[in-house]
């Protein structure tokens, strides 16, 4: 029987191949693959989630200033620490069925206990709590956030008088599910949203827990 010859010249070898080893965590190439694959694809859905959340975002406030402009009001700049906090209220509010009792919450001194989730919320957002009582925190829920609607849900209800009050002249903005939730601040050093050097002193109960009525304002 004739032998195969090498391109080369000489005689075929038979080259003895490797064992197949796992990786060292246990988990076989393919495995591997297939988990680099689906980490992939979940980045990148979260990437185009957020996308499309921060493109609603602009909208609204594009909106919400040209509502301002017809009023020859400043329009409102963006205030990325309200943001935060709009964020943080938003991702809570998402499991919340929409209801029509929502309302605007002013963060006035007022009565009540703390509320400890909504201040570890400010903490988060690296806000004083001396810097944001004369603040107020607009929630919408409309379904599928239609931008049209809800536009008309803050031009053309009882929130229209906050966007009408020339003493807010910034704003942050959250989305997640069907919630809308828009924060506005002032240029006072109360409603600034900022980090204060108090932030880390015992805070006292003139706090109003804020959280607590957000919850109850959406059941």
């Amino acid at each position: 029987m004739a032998r195969c010859a090498d391109p080369r010249g000489g005689p075929f070898r038979m080259h003895r191949t490797r064992p197949w080893k796992r990786s060292e965590s246990g988990a076989s190439p393919l495995a591997m693959r297939l988990l680099l694959s689906l980490s992939f694809l979940v980045a990148t859905t979260f990437a185009l989630v957020r996308s499309n959340e921060k493109e609603e975002e602009d909208d609204l406030l594009q909106g919400i200033n040209s509502y301002r402009k017809s009023l020859n009001l400043l329009p409102l700049a963006q205030n990325d620490r309200a943001g935060c906090l709009a964020d943080e209220i938003a991702e809570r509010l998402q499991n919340h069925p929409c209801s029509t009792s929502t309302y605007g919450i002013n963060l006035v001194p007022g009565t009540g206990p703390q509320s400890t989730d909504y201040l570890q919320l400010l903490s988060k957002c690296d806000i004083g709590v001396n810097h944001m009582g004369d603040g107020v925190i607009l929630p919408v829920c409309v379904q599928d956030l239609v931008p049209s609607l809800v536009l008309a849900n803050y031009t053309q209800s009882q929130y229209a008088r906050y966007l009408n009050d020339l003493n807010y002249t910034g704003a942050g903005f959250g989305s997640d599910g069907d919630w809308m939730v828009v924060v506005l601040s002032t240029d006072s050093l109360g409603g600034s949203f900022a980090k204060g050097a108090g932030d880390r002193e015992p805070v006292h109960g003139w706090i109003m827990a804020m959280w607590s009525v957000v919850l109850l304002m959406a059941l």
